[in-house]
């Protein structure tokens, strides 16, 4: 059976050369050898590179040693963000965040680093007569704290 790190390993060796921009979102090897490699990029990710990618991955192994079907692609815009890389290429965007408490939180993402990202939350419409202090929008929250996090895809006409 093919080694999941041994993919990895092929896969981010290639992409330090050939395109810093793009990396390693996942990996899975099921058992019967079906490799999925999800890639992502600091500003997207073509298809020519996936091709690469692939190439790559199947000169390095032997099919008469060992079979495999090899699936690679970017990840799609329903997959949630789970690297902090992720995070810091879609400052800007708004997002839907599910902490483990499932509270679902929408709002803009400002700011991410290596410890988590900070989000600033769509508020309620305040009423006239509601006299209660205003929640403070800006709130930081740590990446273990975050369950699901999607970038909010909107689909405006001109």
């Amino acid at each position: 059976m093919i080694d999941k790190s041994t993919v990895k390993n092929l896969v981010e060796d290639f992409l330090a050369s050939y395109d810093p921009q793009l990396f390693v979102v996942d990996i899975k090897v099921s058992g019967r050898n079906h490799i999925s490699v999800f890639l992502d990029g600091d500003k997207g990710v073509p298809i020519s590179n996936c091709v690469a990618v692939s190439r790559h991955i199947e000169s390095s192994f032997d099919r008469d040693v060992e079979d495999f079907e090899l699936e690679v692609s970017s990840v799609g815009i329903n997959n949630p963000l789970t690297m902090s890389r992720q995070f810091k290429k879609n400052i800007g965007r708004n997002i839907v965040f599910m902490g483990h408490d499932d509270k679902k939180i929408v709002g803009l993402l400002i700011n991410a680093d290596d410890k988590g990202f900070t989000i600033e939350k769509e508020l309620p419409k305040k009423k006239k007569k509601d006299v209660t202090p205003a929640e403070d929008p800006v709130q930081f929250f740590s990446y273990d704290n975050a369950k699901d996090v999607k970038v909010q895809v909107s689909f405006k006409s001109a």
